[in-house]
């Protein structure tokens, strides 16, 4: 059995302390904000393969960031591998921000700073593994740290499959198994690593820094088609689906994860205008291409934190509040968030 850290019985003022602790312990120190007003709740479970520490972390939504400070503090270096169970997350570090979902795989690098922003209650897989067994060199691995990485096929999809089997079963294996299975993951995300970084030629670089801007303002231009998707977008610029995914590994976000930003960004924008007459919630979503209200609705809260009509009800007063400011007032009037950053 693997031990088991919860909240559940820590009384409710200590709960954020405990639970810092805990991940602390358990991973690497971090900082723990939460974003709920009410009681926080926190499960952890830790196991060990080898070398590679296995953990699973449930909990309310809050946000985590390893700081500078932090990294100060002698500790032993790891590369985390997470897989999304439930919820969503934002990772950023080194420049980058992935939006992650569930099934999605990410890496992060214990030894420079990085947050975890999670809007909503999740679930999550942490695997770390040591710096000093991966074998991999350092500027290999800052290259795939907070990037979206493919699991659809090849090495990422063999990476998912043995990390998700792993995280249900750890506890069950013998030492010397362990260890077996440990060196094939390592083995496996340093595979990983080599197929995400490998040396692209010059002609190449000049496709893909022509062809990103086009494919993001096709994007754009077709947001309000429904099918749009990135087997559409793959077509209508005559790739395959698994060119146009490579191409976008370095962008930090996935072609469908980009769609959906981009038709919220345009859902929030019109939802926020002040008019004589204002479109249905309805109306608006299905205009950038949301097929299902009750899926609009989910989406656009998960990225806002308030629903449509909350979010329209709220923009109005500002936008109102504003337009009675004196005009000196009017400068430091609050712009629309982009989705990406909830």
């Amino acid at each position: 059995m693997s031990p088991v850290v919860t909240t559940a019985s820590v009384p409710d003022q200590d709960k954020i302390a405990y639970w810092r602790n805990a991940v602390g312990k358990a991973l690497v120190p971090m900082t723990v904000a939460p974003r709920g007003t009410g009681p926080f709740a926190g499960r952890l479970t830790t196991s060990r393969l080898g070398c590679l520490q296995v953990s699973t972390m449930e909990a309310d939504a809050n946000r985590v960031s390893r700081t500078q400070a932090l990294i100060a503090r002698p500790s032993e270096a790891f590369v985390g591998v997470g897989i999304q169970v439930a919820g969503s997350a934002t990772l950023v570090q080194d420049g980058r921000r992935a939006q992650v979902g569930e099934g999605d795989l990410m890496v992060y690098d214990t030894t420079r700073p990085y947050s975890f922003d999670y809007p909503e209650r999740f679930s999550t897989h942490v695997f770390q593994l040591p710096h000093r067994a991966l074998g991999v060199p350092e500027s290999d691995i800052r290259r795939v740290t907070a990037t979206a990485v493919g699991t659809a096929d090849g090495v990422g999809a063999v990476l998912l499959s043995l990390l998700g089997t792993l995280a249900a079963s750890a506890p069950s294996y013998s030492p010397a198994t362990g260890g077996r299975l440990a060196g094939s993951v390592i083995d496996l995300f340093a595979a990983l690593v080599t197929e995400q970084t490998r040396q692209a030629t010059p002609e190449a670089d000049s496709t893909r820094s022509h062809l990103v801007p086009r494919i993001r303002a096709h994007i754009d231009r077709n947001l309000g088609d429904p099918a749009l998707s990135p087997e559409a977008v793959a077509g209508a610029h005559r790739i395959s689906v698994r060119y146009l995914h490579r191409l976008f590994e370095g962008e930090g976000i996935t072609v469908s994860r980009l769609i959906q930003q981009r038709r919220l960004e345009e859902c929030a924008r019109e939802l926020a205008r002040r008019g004589r007459t204002n479109p249905t919630v309805s109306a608006v979503a299905q205009r950038w291409g949301f097929v299902s209200p009750a899926h609009f609705s989910r989406a656009f809260r998960t990225a806002y934190g308030l629903a449509p009509r909350e979010w329209r009800s709220l923009r109005a007063a500002e936008v109102a509040e504003v337009a009675d400011a004196p005009q000196a007032d009017r400068a430091s009037a609050p712009a629309l968030p982009a989705a990406e950053h909830r």
